[in-house]
């Protein structure tokens, strides 16, 4: 398919997801998966103006505190000043462009390896070794760009839009169904940072929907969040979800925060923060996701576990790791494969199972379309005669 059509396609399917309900949804074309020209235009619009989280306070915790990471091509360096604040830096050197920092450290500045101009956490430059005193240069004024960045429940976001509107109120009718869990007061137990060669969407798709909870993972998640127990929640316009609930006989380590209803203490809430925040939330443990797509088939992400209260001995988190890790390992199993699927000449969208089932699925495509049809309108514009 060429990519004016392919482009046309998905723009047609996205008007259609727009108008459907749930009990009348389909799934998505293969090129909503597979297009490099829709991904282009993913990467700009998505991933490139709305907020994205990095990961967790945890990471950076006390002031000094620094971890790099990567949004698409901008290096960022993410940064616990000594006035408390938690700020997004551009991790790239005012004098030649290289990396200042790489992984996770402390200090009370920012040295780049290479010729050892230093920073401050504000991203002032504060010594740059050698270098006389020229009419062009003002080192007084020069600093590392500094992007847009707040914490959420304990979780650090960052936009790469300079004029991005604020995160907090686009969250804020999400707050009262989170805010009893207390997410900002768990614990980081795990952390991982992974690539699969899959869409981004599909891994999405795959978090989001309780369809595929018992058939997958009959011997693992299929325990503690069978099928039956999935309820859909309706979305808001910039996060959708779904509820699940745990057996009355599975094992639990804690009730969770005494804020939560016994409902509350009995359901796993599983949220998707567009356009790549995952988050499954209980009131013992949970698991979030912060992904970003590398290719068509590419996804990168970073994934963790946090855990409620003092009361976890290490062999239950050893446990924990051990059910996330085998049942992210038979996501995977079928994940990554499907991109062969997308690319067969039979490839035909299918209808969605009920709400309950795969209600996100459709969830997903709304809000894609809300936040890209713009873009892709103005793409097809350019192409036609």
């Amino acid at each position: 398919m060429s990519a004016p059509a392919a482009l046309e396609t998905i723009a047609v399917a996205l008007r259609r997801a727009q108008a459907s309900c749930h009990d009348s949804a389909w799934t998505m074309p293969a090129a909503f998966y597979t297009d490099p020209a829709f991904l282009a235009l993913e990467r700009d619009t998505l991933f490139g103006r709305e907020w994205l989280c990095v990961g967790r306070i945890e990471e950076v915790p006390e002031p000094g505190c620094h971890m790099a990471w990567r949004l698409g091509e901008e290096a960022i360096a993410i940064v616990h000043g000594q006035d408390g604040r938690i700020r997004a830096l551009s991790n790239v050197c005012r004098h030649r462009g290289t990396l200042i920092v790489t992984g996770k450290g402390k200090g009370r500045r920012l040295t780049c390896p290479y010729h050892h101009w230093v920073y401050d956490l504000n991203g002032r430059l504060a010594a740059a070794p050698q270098m006389p005193q020229r009419p062009d240069f003002d080192a007084a004024a020069c600093r590392l760009p500094e992007f847009p960045c707040e914490t959420w429940m304990g979780f650090i976001f960052v936009n790469l839009d300079s004029d991005a509107a604020p995160l907090a109120p686009r969250l804020a009718d999400l707050e009262p169904r989170v805010a009893p869990y207390h997410m900002e007061e768990m614990w980081l137990g795990h952390l991982d940072e992974e690539v699969w060669e899959t869409n981004w969407k599909s891994l999405i798709e795959n978090y989001m929907e309780a369809y595929h909870l018992t058939p997958l993972h009959r011997t693992t998640l299929n325990n503690l969040n069978p099928t039956g127990l999935a309820r859909h929640v309706p979305a808001g316009e910039h996060w959708f979800g779904y509820e699940v609930g745990f057996p009355e006989d599975a094992p639990r380590m804690t009730r969770g925060h005494h804020d939560l209803s016994d409902t509350q203490a009995a359901t796993c809430l599983m949220l998707m923060v567009g356009p790549g925040t995952g988050i499954g939330l209980a009131a013992d443990y949970s698991s979030f996701l912060c992904l970003q797509p590398e290719g068509t088939d590419r996804v990168r992400f970073k994934s963790g576990l946090l855990f409620w209260g003092d009361a976890w001995p290490q062999d239950a988190v050893d446990r924990a790791i051990e059910l996330f890790d085998a049942t992210m390992a038979e996501d995977r199993m079928v994940l990554e494969p499907l991109m062969t699927g997308y690319r067969s000449a039979h490839h035909a969208p299918g209808p969605l199972a009920p709400a309950h089932l795969e209600g996100p699925i459709l969830d997903l495509a709304q809000y894609v379309a809300r936040q890209m049809t713009p873009a892709l309108e103005a793409a097809l514009d350019r192409q036609r005669p």
